[in-house]
Formats: C-alpha cells, structure tokens, sequence
C-alpha cells in the first residue's frame, strides 16, 4: 500500500490491524446468546451488552448501583449520574421526554478537534495553520452556538452559516476577528450584502461560490457598497464519499463549480480585477463519511485543484476548505458502515494535513491554511434524550389461560400435546405448531374458526415459539452442545419481542433513523446491574406505524431487538437515546403535532455535592404553541368552544357550572405539553 494512502495513525503504528470492510452488510436477528442473562451479573456484562466503551469514548460509563454516567471532559473532570439529572430536573418541573446537554462535553470535543490539528501540523512540520469553523446548521440553538464559540476563541474557531437566517445569527454571535466565517448555500443580493457587512465590520466573512453567477454577484454588491470581498470557490470534485449521504459528492453533485465553470469564473475575475479577492478553495463530499480511504481521495484532488490555480499565478488563495463529513461511531463498531466510522479524530486530522502538505510538495507550491467544517462530530455526544417507557405490549403473558377442555377445537388440543413434547423434538415441534397457526388463520378466513378458539390457539402458539426459543437457548449455553439456531427459529425472533411503548415522537426526535436508516445508541439508563431478560423494540405514541425503534447498535451487525429489563408496577423505567445532538434537535418534525421536548443544560461544577448543576431549562412547546404554527390561534378556539358550550347550556344538555368548568379545563389544557403524562408526570 502507497504510504499517502495509509492513515496517520497506521504510520505510526502500522502492526495494528484496521478493518476497513463494511461490517454490517445486512441486519440480523439476535440469536437468544446475545440476550443470555449471566447467573452472575455484573456491570462489565451491562458494558459488553450495550458496547457503551466503544461508541462513548470515555463521555459515557456504568456505575456500581447500574447507572449511566457522564464524564463530559473525560478523565479531566468529574462523573455524572445521569439519575441525579433526571432527579434534579424533576424537581425543576421538567416532563419527559426530556433531553439533557451537557455543555462541558461540548467545550471538550471543541478543544480535542483543534489540538488534534495542531499537534499532527506540528508533528508533520505543516507550514500552514488549521481554522476549523462549526457549521450552526447541524445544531442552531444559541446556547450551543454560543459555547463553541467561547471554547474555540484560543484556537480562533470560526463559524459556518448556510443561509440568511444563519448568517444573521453568526454576525452576532462571532467575536473573534482571527477566526472565519464561512458562507455556504446559494445566495441572493441580501445575503451577500449582509456577508459584506462583516467585511466592514472587520471580520473576516468568506463567500463560498456554488456557481459562477454568484461570483459576479458578489464582485458587483462589492463594487456597489466600496468593500473588498473574500472569495471562496466550491469545486465539484470526481471523488465521492460512501454511505448515506454519498450523493452530496461526485460529478452530478448539487453544490459546486466544475472545472469548465472554474476556469470561467478566474476570467471574470482577472476581468474585473478582482483576482486577489479569490482566497480559498473548497470541497464536501458528505456528511457522516464512514470511510477514510474517501476523505484521502478527496483532499487530494482538491489540493491538486489548489497547486493548479497558484501555478497560474493566484496567489492570493491562502486556505483549503475540506468541508464536513468527520463521522461518528454511532455503533462503536470502528467501521465503514454508514453509522459508523473506520478512523479516529486524530486519523481524520493526521489525513488531511498528510494529504495536503503531500500533493503541495510534489507540485513545490506553499502549504494552505486548512479549514473545516465539522459540526457532528463537535454536537452529536453533547446531547441525551431521555424517554420513559409506560407500557408495553408482549407476545406472551403469564396470566393467559393454556388449559385445554374436552369441548375445546382439535388444534387446541395438538397444540397442547405439542407443548408437552417440545424438548424431544423442538425443530418438529416448531414445524407443527407453524402448521397449525397458518391453517386456523385459514379457517378464520373464511368463516369457519370462532374468535375464543382462536384467541386460545394464538396463546399456546406465542407459548410454544417461546419455549423452543428459551430450549435453544440453553443448548447453546451447553459447551458439549454444537448447534447453530435454526432459521426458522432466527426469523421469529424479533417478532417474540416485547414492544415498549415509550412517551415521545420518533419523527420530533429521532427523525434520522426514521427517514435514513441512522443508527442511534439506545439503552436503558438505570437498572444495568439487572440482567436485562426481555429483547424488545420502542414504539413511540404518533399513530403511525413508522414511528418506531427496531434496530439498535451491535458491533457485528445490526440488532433487531433491544435488551431491555422487566416492568415493575408503579415504577418508572428511562431509556436514553445517545448521540442525538447533530441535526436532530432542529430537523424533527410536527407529527402529530408532538412539539420540541423540555430541555435541560448542565454543567460541570466541584463545588455541589453531584458535580453538576443545572443551569438553564428550556420548556418544551405547548399545545397552543404548536397549533398557532397551523393556523389555529388560541383566542380563537377558546371563542368557538365557549359558542359550542353556550348553546349546550341553552338546550340544556349541561348544566352552567359544569359548563364553565369544562370551558376553563379547555382553556388550561392548551398551556399544556404535548406529550402524554401519567398521575401527574410525563
């Protein structure tokens, strides 16, 4: 293998093996092993099950009373149980669904990006220097925005705004006039005379061209208003990315000049004497890159772009852009499946300063400063949403009656003898049982099968399935035993697991794995200490089937159930969505007219007994709140109730206290939250 082609930290440690290999090629179904409860349990079992080592990287851990904690600047700070926050924020008022930032853990992922820069620029004697810029549209909440920007002030950490309403958000928040902000998107006249304005104000604001029109709109606006522009070009690069959003990249790519378009818009500007306004040259081939093999090829070409153009005498252009596209390993399974990454932040840094300063010396061109973009990989650990399960629909259930009476249909009767002669024959017995139900369905069909009846044969087939599936377990807990899960017995699997209903909208939420398959960490955040029994799936409240959770991080492939501990009566249980901080917050949708959650901000403080503090709650929108958002406005539903009510009282179908009663109950019940509560909590 070429030595460019090698990642920084195979250079350094080339024994290490490195799986570059999708591999999750297809989901599976959990055999029964994956879910074993261990005779002794303990908290490395919880680890191991939930791979919480892997995918946490030292944010996330399991204490002793099987809580989930929070280490948000690792082993430089203190650990948080995340039941102490829930505890706190109930007292604060706060409903679930609720999600957590941890604005320490925000400041930490800032400062490793730039020190993982500036330790390989120095370690690879790179001439240039490295301004990383956060990019607001994958998390624009100002609190957020506003704390990566204080912790990036001593390494000048910029800003990327997308569109006007980020622009304008960006102007007044950027403090730092050493660090950059980037303007990406298409643009019109406002846009660009607002960029301007940063100009003037002594920022330094970055217009990124997507066509050629746009570099004679912004020469113009200029001209216009008597301020000199800073000029970035996009190029739309041959190199593609893989996985979900491979198609940002490549020839057919939305965004960006091709070489044709390139060459057009240098003439305009040497045109119109404007040549030195040209200062950057960009690239993005995806977000969420799971390969490093793609962000290799890519930074290449793009540098080659770079050395060309200072070849023919523009040597103005002073930065490379590499875009976003640093990826999470959202599964921990450290390879090149979608959700998951095969390198490291410091491999992703060692790469592109490698890669650069490689294609620079071939073409004997100076080394650029480097720009990036990355805003997953900054938000996504930041943030937890925390969710309460309040039911749950099983399969099978103890209280259901398997007695068999003479009077009983002859299915009922073998299945009954089925069940007793399970463990001499379990794969015949499966086989039989399979017959049974497909030939009562049959019946049912047509008319011929009553309701009991078949109730009854639906119990003592869920039963059945059950305990061949508990039998096979056991025989692979056997060491003397060598026998693989039959088929069959794989493919019903996920349909024995339990469904967990749980308080909060999968499409406000969790709206990428809905609508992309994006895999989350999922787990429960107390009870770890429990050998999780049950392998269920979430469902979540919308009336709509999609709006559920059927497949969960695994290091091999992808689970189709998630391990899960028993209900108890009257007892809260708390599953926790990771990772959810990029996109998610602001690209959840109103389904169902489900509205943002309540919110909850922490910080790191060695001065309160828990380590932490909250330190600001964001309440979650209203029932009013999301209805003004269609057009139903509050005094005017209240008004059409009141008419309703008033003719009720007329015609005496209620009573004037009541009536009045059920009018305030109304007017109340719109201030509430969205979601469901139950005896007085959510």
């Amino acid at each position: 293998m070429p030595e460019q082609l090698l990642s920084h930290e195979q250079q350094l440690a080339p024994e290490r093996e490195y799986v570059t290999t999708n591999g999750h090629d297809s989901s599976r179904d959990l055999t029964l092993a994956d879910f074993l409860p261990k005779s002794e349990w303990t908290i490395e079992d919880a680890v191991e099950t939930y791979n919480i080592d892997r995918w946490g990287l030292g944010y996330f851990g399991i204490n002793e009373e099987g809580h989930v904690t929070i280490s948000p600047a690792r082993s430089a700070g203190a650990t948080i149980d995340v039941m102490d926050v829930l505890k706190d924020a109930e007292e604060w008022g706060l409903q679930f669904p609720l999600v957590i930032r941890f604005q320490d853990l925000l400041r930490d992922r800032v400062i490793n990006l730039n020190k993982a820069f500036a330790d390989t620029i120095a370690e690879q004697n790179y001439r240039g220097s490295y301004f990383g810029v956060f990019p607001i549209k994958v998390n624009q909440l100002r609190e957020v925005v506003e704390e990566i920007e204080d912790a990036g002030r001593p390494f000048n950490y910029g800003l990327e705004a997308g569109s006007k309403p980020e622009l304008f958000a960006a102007l007044a928040t950027h403090q730092n006039s050493e660090a950059i902000i980037i303007c990406n998107g298409y643009k019109d006249t406002a846009f660009i005379r607002t960029a301007l304005l940063g100009n003037k104000l002594g920022k330094k604001v970055i217009m990124i061209a997507e066509k050629v029109e746009e570099v004679k709109s912004i020469v113009e606006v200029a001209r216009e208003i008597g301020v000199k522009p800073v000029i970035g070009v996009r190029i739309r690069l041959a190199a593609k990315s893989t996985g979900i959003w491979s198609t940002s990249g490549g020839e057919s790519a939305k965004f960006g000049l091709s070489t044709m378009d390139l060459v057009e818009a240098i003439e305009y500007l040497q045109k119109n004497d404007s040549i030195d306004s040209l200062q950057l040259v960009h690239f993005h081939i995806g977000s969420q890159i799971p390969d490093i093999l793609s962000i290799k090829r890519a930074t290449r070409e793009a540098t080659r772009y770079y050395a060309k153009l200072v070849k023919m005498g523009l040597t103005g252009i002073q930065y490379i852009d590499v875009g976003g596209g640093l990826g999470v390993d959202y599964d921990g399974s450290r390879t090149s499946f979608h959700s998951s990454t095969n390198y490291t932040m410091e491999d992703y840094a060692g790469d592109t300063v490698f890669n650069i300063m490689d294609v620079c010396e071939e073409e004997s061109v100076p080394h650029p400063h480097i720009v990036s973009e990355s805003g997953r990989a900054i938000v996504a650990h930041h943030s937890l949403l925390v969710v309460r399960v309040f039911g749950a629909i099983e399969k099978t259930k103890a209280e259901y009656d398997l007695t068999v009476k003479r009077s009983d249909h002859k299915w009922v009767k073998q299945l009954q003898k089925i069940k007793e002669r399970i463990e001499e024959n379990p794969r015949d017995a499966l086989h039989d049982t399979l017959q049974i139900k497909d030939e009562s369905q049959n019946a049912f069909d047509l008319g011929i099968l009553d309701l009991r009846t078949k109730a009854k044969i639906e119990t003592f087939y869920w039963h059945i399935i059950e305990e061949i599936t508990e039998l096979f377990k056991r025989r692979l807990e056997d060491p003397n035993i060598e026998e693989e899960i039959p088929e069959e017995i794989a493919d019903l699997t996920p349909h024995l697991a339990d469904q967990y209903l749980c308080n909060f909208s999968v499409f406000q939420s969790l709206l990428d794995h809905w609508a992309l398959g994006q895999i989350f960490p999922i787990m429960p955040v107390h009870r770890l200490n429990e050998p999780p029994v049950i392998h269920g799936t979430l469902v979540d409240i919308t009336c709509d089937s999609d709006g559920k959770v059927s497949k969960f991080a695994d290091i091999k492939d992808v689970r189709t159930t998630l391990p899960l501990h028993p209900l108890r009566n009257g007892e809260p249980y708390y599953i926790g969505l990771f990772l959810t901080g990029a996109y998610q917050d602001i690209m959840g949708d109103l389904h169902n007219l489900f509205g943002r959650v309540n919110e909850a901000h922490v910080f790191l403080d060695p001065d309160e007994e828990s380590g932490f503090y909250i330190e600001e709650t964001i309440a979650g929108n209203s029932i009013s709140q999301v209805l003004e958002l269609t057009q139903y406005h509050e005094k005017e539903l209240v008004r059409r109730m009141k008419v309703q009510i008033d003719e009720a009282i007329k015609s005496d179908r209620l009573k004037p206290n009541e009536a009045m009663r059920m009018l305030n109950e109304y007017e109340k019940g719109l201030q509430d939250h969205t979601y469901l509560t139950f005896n007085g909590k959510a």
